[in-house]
This record gives structure tokens, sequence and C-alpha cells, in this order.
């Protein structure tokens, strides 16, 4: 499943390359086969320190909001995984591209990084 949402991201971004990859040090984030596909698509493993608070802090935010606002308020009636995928699909991609947050200007997180990359790399500009 985590090569899935690796092969996700990379597609969805551009197959970016000479990024960094954050993750905790779950098993599954440290197996040889995800490892191979960071070095693979060209991206740079970090894996935080056992303990770190701070390295934590941001995926336990999303996680508890997630079953809050998928798991837990839907209260759908899953009929199988297929549907909670589905429902885990449509909430990251909202998530992502559609809430607007404040602290961003009241734009999403995808169109605050879109801006960002549009002003330090803007196409069109002579030297």
């Amino acid at each position: 499943m985590v090569l899935d949402a690796l092969e996700q991201a990379l597609h969805d971004r551009g197959m970016p390359k000479n990024v960094i990859h954050h993750s905790d040090r779950g098993v599954q984030y440290l197996s040889i086969r995800y490892t191979n596909r960071l070095e693979a698509a060209n991206l740079r493993a970090s894996v935080g320190t056992t303990g770190d608070s701070y390295d934590n802090a941001l995926a336990e935010t999303v996680n508890g909001l997630y079953k809050t606002e998928v798991i837990e308020y839907l209260k759908a009636d899953w009929q199988g995984l297929a549907d909670v995928q589905l429902a885990t699909l449509n909430w990251v991609d909202w998530f992502n591209k559609k809430r607007v947050h404040g602290a961003l200007g009241y734009v999403s997180p995808f169109e605050f990084e879109a801006m960002y990359y549009d002003k330090i790399n803007p196409l069109g500009q002579v030297a």
C-alpha cells in the first residue's frame, strides 16, 4: 500500500527529482523494496529519530483529522476495502487541492505550492 501511495505522489507531482522524502521509522518505509523505489525515483530518504516529538507532530495531526473526518464523521457502511480506499482518495484530494487554509492566504496547499514555484521559477522572464 505504501508503494502505491508513493507512486501516486510521484505521478501527481510530475516525477520530481532530487527531493527529500521524509518518513518515520516504520518498517514499510525502511523496507528494501521501498528504499529501492526511492532510489530509482532519485529521491533522498530522510528518516526521523525515534522519540522525536517534532518529527511525528504533523503526521499525527493529519492522521487524526483523517480518522475524524472520514472514518468517524462519515460513519459509512463500508462494503469493503475499496470503499475505504475511495473515501480516502477523495479526502486526500480535497485536503491537498481544494481545502483553503488561512495561514496560506486562503488558498489550498496545492495552489500555494504552485504559486511558490511560479515565483521562484517564472517562465518567460528574460535574463
